[in-house]
């Protein structure tokens, strides 16, 4: 029996979820496979958005202020019904997210390789989806702690489960475009907040009435479109048979260059000064631009106020209920520009790692950052929306460059063979960063409006602080050298790891079994339309936005 007949007779007696049921037959065109990892990637990337939420969320009960409760604590705020949500309170779902996402990518990714990318996905699409309509009832109950459990702990484990999920699937169908294929994946994650944002503002003003700010309806709404998108992202899902390669592709006779040209074992990469200090790097940087995305949406509304509708002068808090909708409108396409910046960074930074080195694009991020976080209390402060939003977008497209630059890093300093188990310990990194920078962000802006502080001197302190944070990062990425000859594996060990896999490679027939051909036709055309016109229609308003900013 040939391969490809084989092939397609598997999963005759296979579960509809099951790995087995899904790997592809012969005249299968792989360009499918990249919109079904879009179809969740920029679902779940509307983790990056939520802070649109907040400022609404802050007077759910109050409606056109919000009803505060000076002594309220944090405890008290889960269960209380009577008080509205500070911010902080809102932004630790926000922490959630991430921590969880980190912990579930940790825990799950060997289960993933087993499992299979559809089953991954349908779970990603329940814990995502399921905890939004949980949240929405913790929005119609007024009970904070729903909304934590719905999307802050079960939407996180989504959030890993779905980020995981199509990074890996992609590269077994593009070995000869690693690169692409997870910038593929990537610039979902990072794009989801630019068309979740505007259409949950918009959402959330067409649900708008007199006793109800519009959140409750728009998360259901959001959670019944994110399931569709992400159910058929799932079934979308094929992998490779084993063997299988691109037709007339080769794997390359060298390997790419390298710093190093030992490699370290996973039992002691975690024991060298460099993986903490690499750890440290990416804690860093992304705990300064994830605490902007967190609070992005306020921060623009709060400091800029009726400058943002052509009434420079007047504070956010004079401005009547219709004014602080189009002010919110204008943010959440601030938010939405931010994600774009994300996603250019995300290629951008990484490309540039190549030509510099890692160790020196860490560099630019770090002094560049600092620069810029020093110089927004002053953009604010003059009122100048240009520089304040422009600075803004660099920050965030160095956020972006950190996630996509570090594995390099990682391959520079440590090696190959076990470079990818030694980023996904690093991803703790991310986790830590989901807490520290939120947290820090949220907890002074609350001792900012306690102290009574208002307008562009609300968040000064922030940046500061923030700026510190990627001062002590610059220290860190100062430190990281290259490993001793100790730490290395020695030749013949390296040699026994890699006996196996190079036995089993050439007990592998292999080819393309009539898998991958067809290219652009019409049925991928059509898949990439199903995600390409959001992402336009996200591309449109944003850019249509972000016009309003620079009047």
């Amino acid at each position: 029996m040939s391969v490809a007949q084989d092939i397609g007779q598997v999963g005759g007696g296979s579960g509809l979820l099951d790995r087995e049921r899904i790997i592809a037959k012969a005249g299968f065109n792989r360009w499918l496979v990249p919109p079904a990892a879009l179809c969740i990637h920029l679902c779940i990337g509307m983790a990056y958005g939520f802070s649109v939420f907040w400022l609404p969320l802050s007077r759910a009960i109050g409606v056109t202020a919000p009803k505060a409760c000076p002594d309220m604590t944090l405890a008290t705020a889960l269960f209380t019904t009577t008080c509205d949500w500070r911010v902080a309170d809102l932004g630790w779902m926000y922490t959630l997210f991430f921590v969880f996402l980190g912990a579930a990518a940790a825990l799950f990714g060997g289960w993933l390789e087993k499992a299979g990318p559809r089953k991954a996905g349908v779970a990603a699409a329940v814990c995502w989806c399921g905890g939004m309509v949980i949240s929405a009832l913790g929005v119609y109950w007024h009970q904070l702690w729903m909304m934590w459990l719905g999307s802050g702990v079960i939407g996180g484990i989504g959030l890993g489960l779905g980020y995981i999920s199509p990074v890996s699937t992609l590269i077994k169908w593009f070995p000869d475009r690693r690169g692409m294929a997870t910038g593929m994946a990537i610039m979902g994650f990072g794009g989801g907040a630019m068309i979740g944002s505007p259409l949950a503002d918009m959402l959330m003003n067409g649900f708008r009435t007199p006793s109800s700010v519009g959140v409750f309806q728009t998360f259901l709404v959001m959670a019944a479109i994110y399931f569709v998108f992400m159910m058929a992202g799932a079934f979308g899902y094929r992998i490779p048979p084993a063997g299988w390669r691109p037709e007339g592709w080769t794997p390359p006779a060298t390997q790419n260059k390298m710093i190093t040209s030992g490699h370290v074992h996973l039992r002691d990469a975690h024991k060298t000064p460099q993986f903490w200090l690499i750890w440290a790097v990416l804690t860093l940087n992304v705990s300064a631009g994830i605490g902007v995305l967190g609070i992005a949406s306020p921060m623009l509304q709060e400091i800029f106020g009726g400058a943002l509708i052509g009434q420079p002068g007047t504070a956010f808090s004079a401005l009547d209920a219709g004014q602080k909708t189009s002010v919110a409108a204008i943010a959440a396409g601030f938010v939405g520009l931010l994600s774009l910046f994300n996603i250019v960074g995300r290629f951008f930074w990484a490309s540039l790692s190549d030509r510099i080195g890692r160790k020196n694009t860490y560099y630019t991020f770090f002094i560049l950052g600092i620069a810029l976080y020093a110089m927004a209390p002053w953009a604010a402060g003059i009122q100048s929306k240009v520089l304040f939003v422009t600075a803004f977008c660099i920050i965030l497209s160095m956020y972006g460059g950190g996630f996509a630059t570090v594995p390099a890093y990682l391959a520079d300093v440590f090696g190959t063979q076990f470079v990818g188990a030694i980023h996904g310990r690093l991803l703790t990194a991310w986790s830590t960063a989901g807490i520290i920078g939120p947290v820090v962000v949220n907890y002074i802006r609350e001792a900012q409006v306690s102290a009574g502080v208002t307008g562009a001197s609300l968040y000064s302190g922030t940046m500061y602080i923030l700026a510190g944070m990627l001062a002590a990062g610059l220290v860190a990425n100062a430190l990281v050298r290259p490993l001793g000859p100790q730490w290395f594996m020695k030749e013949e060990e390296v040699a026994k790891l890699q006996a196996a896999s190079r036995a089993a490679a050439a007990r592998e027939t292999t080819g393309s079994f009539g898998i991958g051909k067809g290219g652009f036709d019409a049925t991928a055309a059509l898949a990439w339309a199903v995600v390409g016109i959001p992402l336009a229609w996200g591309i449109w308003i944003t850019l249509s936005k972000s016009l309003t900013l620079f009047k």
